[in-house]
């Protein structure tokens, strides 16, 4: 059987892999593992709002709101997306702006991590940090959010899935044979 990649050239990343996907998708986890294997560093957009703004974000859309934190969340990557290649972990709503979905495919290499509403429930039930999730009825905000954020997701430059029984490092080599075929395919066809 090949092996992930294989009759690939090696990746060498000019310029920003955006993560994008629900909450619990797994964006942060597969993301610094993706950054280790790859040699780059990474950066979760939701920490360095947070950095920026000296509150967590339960506190900025308590104290502010959630546009408040759109327009942090839109100046922070921007920034990242000026620096040098890493691998960026973006909030689950990032993508939902038509302009930052626009830099993100301008200027990175867009991967949605799709996982089905049972696998995301099963992953972020009873955690905090969730502000989107703080209320009774919270399984069905996140399947509302499924279903108004996955088509827009779809835009993104590649799909990988992750699923309940997904170990994270699997999740990682399919993301690497994505993007290089995609790097590879660009190359082709400017």
């Amino acid at each position: 059987m090949a092996e992930h990649g294989e009759n690939l050239p090696p990746l060498r990343l000019d310029r920003t892999v955006v993560l994008v996907g629900l909450m619990g998708a797994g964006k942060s986890t597969v993301g610094r593992r993706l950054a280790d294997r790859l040699g780059v560093p990474f950066v979760d957009s939701d920490h360095e709002i947070e950095t920026a703004a000296n509150l967590s974000i339960p506190e900025i859309f308590e104290r502010f709101g959630e546009q408040y934190f759109r327009d942090g969340e839109s100046r922070v990557i921007a920034r990242l997306l000026e620096g040098e290649p890493c691998i960026l972990a973006t909030g689950g709503g990032a993508f939902m702006s038509p302009e930052i979905r626009a830099l993100i495919l301008e200027r990175g290499y867009s991967v949605w991590i799709k996982a089905d509403l049972e696998t995301l429930w099963n992953r972020v039930k009873g955690k905090p940090g969730r502000p989107l999730l703080q209320q009774e009825n919270a399984r069905d905000v996140l399947a509302a959010l499924l279903e108004a954020r996955y088509p827009v997701y779809a835009e993104a430059d590649m799909t990988v899935e992750s699923h309940a029984g997904a170990l994270h490092e699997a999740v990682v080599a399919d993301i690497v044979e994505a993007l290089q075929k995609h790097v590879q395919t660009n190359k082709e066809n400017p």
